[in-house]
């Protein structure tokens, strides 16, 4: 009696020691005890051509640096990317990127990854958060300095003219955060010519089609329309494809501003149809990487990383677009 009592007792010490070490450490990462670095990153999805470079730049530096890299597409959907980082979190991966689909709506799975001591790294885009030191660094442009630049170019194009100017825009994903920086730039710009006049406003979801059907509802409210200020190249393209169909020149009958400066963008203003462009660099992969690196060997990392960005005029676009990375 008295030796199973005992083996009883050994046997029930061994199962609660071995609950009490599950519970304490967590699932290990893939790369635990190799010096792998794992890191979830989480994309927003493939609306543009932007976003297609700047998933290419993130898993190509990735595999250059040796980083085992957990890649998921949300496909513009912000529950698919919460859910997204939350098995992540339960992977336990070394470190947590994402490019926010929208700015608002991330404090619980903030808190979660901070709990888990998991750092976060944003990337293109910020989020507003009410959790305390809630992501170590933001690696971006500044979307309000693209938009202000755009606004520039309008404002010096014309400069002394009395009649009025019509202006639409064509703007991001609602709530995103380069729809709204971009956004308060613009008008920010041209807020004290008193003759450009915003006259119509709405989302194209930063894609080519969603730019063409909103450029031609625009085109049939608005039979006066100057300008265009779309704010990325994959609209601005859907609204050349309107304005042709309408019968109209883009570039011509009506001026077309884009941010972005892909390819594509740059061979339409290399081409005419359109008159300025704002970049904003999508290569972010090799930073990141650096960033992450830095985070997880202890060493400090600025809050913001600003990535600088060019303008382009069709002069410039023609002789950059040889050597065009993107």
């Amino acid at each position: 009696m008295r030796k199973r009592a005992l083996f009883a007792a050994l046997s029930l010490g061994v199962a609660i020691a071995t609950a009490l070490a599950a519970c304490g450490s967590g699932p290990a990462p893939d790369g635990a005890g190799d010096g792998t670095i794992t890191m979830g990153f989480s994309q927003v999805g493939a609306e543009s051509g932007w976003r297609t470079a700047n998933t290419k730049s993130v898993q190509e530096a990735a595999s250059a640096a040796g980083v085992d890299l957990k890649f998921s597409d949300a496909n513009g959907k912000q529950e698919n990317q919460i859910s997204a980082l939350r098995s992540f979190i339960q992977q336990g991966v070394d470190v947590l990127a994402f490019s926010p689909v929208v700015r608002t709506g991330w404090d619980a799975v903030l808190l979660e990854a901070k709990n888990a001591g998991i750092p976060v790294i944003l990337t293109d885009r910020a989020v507003d958060t009410t959790v305390p030191d809630a992501y170590v660094s933001f690696l971006g442009a500044d979307f309000v300095d693209e938009g202000r630049r755009a606004g520039q170019w309008v404002v010096e194009e014309y400069a002394g003219q009395a009649e009025p100017v019509n202006i639409v825009i064509l703007e991001g994903t609602t709530g995103a955060d380069p729809a709204i920086d971009r956004n308060t730039g613009f008008e920010e710009a041209i807020s004290a010519s008193p003759n450009l006049n915003v006259i119509a406003s709405q989302t194209g979801d930063f894609t080519r089609s969603g730019g063409k059907q909103v450029m031609e509802a625009f085109l049939k409210a608005h039979p006066d329309i100057d300008l265009v200020f779309a704010q990325n190249d994959d609209m601005g393209l859907g609204a050349v494809e309107a304005i042709q169909a309408a019968g109209k020149t883009p570039g011509q009958d009506i001026k077309i501003v884009a941010v972005d400066a892909t390819s594509d963008g740059m061979r339409a203003l290399a081409d005419g149809k359109f008159n300025f462009l704002v970049e904003c660099n999508p290569l972010l992969g090799p930073q990141l990487m650096d960033l992450a690196e830095k985070v997880l060997a202890g060493e400090p990392v600025p809050a913001r990383v600003v990535v600088p960005d060019e303008t382009f005029t069709t002069q410039q676009a023609i002789e950059a677009l040889p050597n065009r990375q993107y």
